[in-house]
């Protein structure tokens, strides 16, 4: 019997896909987690509709993935319905790595990047599968001998960043992250096995990278984002350091407490960790931050207390390094605010340490110096990019340090 559905998108309306096997991954635990991992961490802080989650977002990434493939095929591409379904695979499980809060909490929880975690976890639902993923784990590694399958599913003009700013900028209201996907889509060609986009299209991958560097500094690395996220990672240090210590200890048999107790005895490591580490999402972490409201630590109380009730820190942001002194003034007037909150306590000036955070934020639009955007002319000379676009945006990288204190 099939098991083919029509799901309906709020950006894309009815969608389906055109194989069951991706409905059979869709089903598996490994990806339903996904509906419990936050797309954009804490920018519901800032934008309260951005609830979404990566479960909709790889969804998305297949519906567009669809629609690449079928276009290619109409302009004489040569891709095989094997080929098809594993690039969709590749690109519905790019993203199955992500831990809880997503980037918000990269390689905080357990020492590995979101790639490497994929792929961990394609390999194992590889083995269950008898082989089923074989040719999408190969493209994905980018080891396929077809690269611009590999593009599609990982590039700077790849399926999942034209489906998270579309879905982003949607979900937040921010309408300068608003793209033509379509147009992008029907204008993609292969030419030597290479992904280039047709010469008609210039202007839309130019507001294509005008959006995406709006998206970063207006939505991602918002000051109130950096902050919330900033200061839910400083939660788990914590939580991290009193587990070091013996003062933290959990009753449970699953969650976040028993996960981190578990990798730092080496119960976790990178031989076994897949089937605890695939267990954990947004409510174990948000969990573990209600259950510390009332802990005795200073730290992870105020800490706590602050994220679930958003009493955020204060944020200043700099195009230079911060200065030492600006730190020590902040420093200062956060012991006065600890001691309002906790009057008895005496190792307030230690800890207060624990409370002032630096650090950098960078980002950069367009990088012309890896596998750069390449476009396809009229007479058929393939370019790239930025010898096309007059002005491009965003080419250098651009960091902002940050200090975050308590007000």
């Amino acid at each position: 019997m099939s098991i083919r559905k029509i799901i309906n998108d709020p950006i894309y309306g009815l969608i389906s896909f055109p194989f069951e096997e991706i409905y059979t991954l869709i089903e598996h635990p490994y990806f339903q987690r996904l509906r419990r991992i936050s797309q954009m961490g804490l920018s519901t802080y800032v934008y309260p509709s951005a609830t979404h989650t990566r479960f909709s977002h790889a969804l998305g990434a297949v519906h567009l993935m669809c629609k690449a493939i079928d276009t290619l095929r109409i302009k004489g591409v040569e891709i095989s319905d094997e080929e098809y379904l594993a690039v969709c695979q590749a690109i519905l499980l790019h993203d199955i790595g992500h831990g809880p809060f997503s980037h918000g909490l990269e390689g905080l929880i357990y020492p590995k990047h979101h790639e490497e975690i994929s792929l961990d976890i394609m390999t194992e639902l590889n083995k269950e599968l008898d082989g089923a993923l074989s040719l999408a784990i190969t493209i994905f590694k980018n080891d396929y001998s077809k690269s611009f399958l590999h593009q599609l599913v990982s590039s700077q003009l790849d399926m999942d960043r034209l489906d998270y700013l579309t879905r982003d900028s949607f979900h937040t209201g921010v309408a300068e992250g608003v793209i033509g996907y379509d147009r992008l889509i029907s204008m993609m060609q292969v030419k030597d096995d290479e992904l280039v986009i047709e010469e008609k299209a210039i202007f839309s991958i130019e507001k294509f990278l005008v959006a995406r560097h709006i998206m970063y500094w207006q939505v991602y690395l918002h000051k109130t984002s950096i902050v919330a996220e900033r200061m839910l990672k400083e939660f788990v240090l914590r939580l991290t350091d009193l587990i070091k210590d013996n003062k933290l200890a959990s009753r449970a048999n699953s969650g976040l407490v028993p996960f981190l107790q578990a990798r730092l005895s080496g119960t976790i490591n990178d031989d076994y960790y897949l089937e605890a580490f695939t267990s954990l999402d947004d409510v174990d972490v948000l969990s573990s931050v209600k259950e510390s409201i009332n802990h005795p630590d200073p730290v992870l109380s105020y800490l706590s207390t602050s994220i679930l009730n958003r009493r955020l820190h204060k944020l200043f942001l700099s195009d230079d390094p911060i200065p030492s002194d600006l730190i020590e003034e902040k420093r200062q007037n956060a012991v006065a605010v600890l001691k309002q909150h906790f009057p008895t306590h005496n190792n307030l000036e230690k800890l207060v340490q624990k409370l002032i955070f630096t650090g950098q934020e960078s980002n950069q639009a367009y990088n012309n110096t890896r596998q750069t955007i390449r476009v396809l002319q009229k007479d058929g000379v393939v370019t790239p990019l930025s010898e096309v676009l007059e002005t491009l945006i965003n080419v250098k990288k651009i960091t902002k340090h940050y200090l975050c204190y308590p007000k």
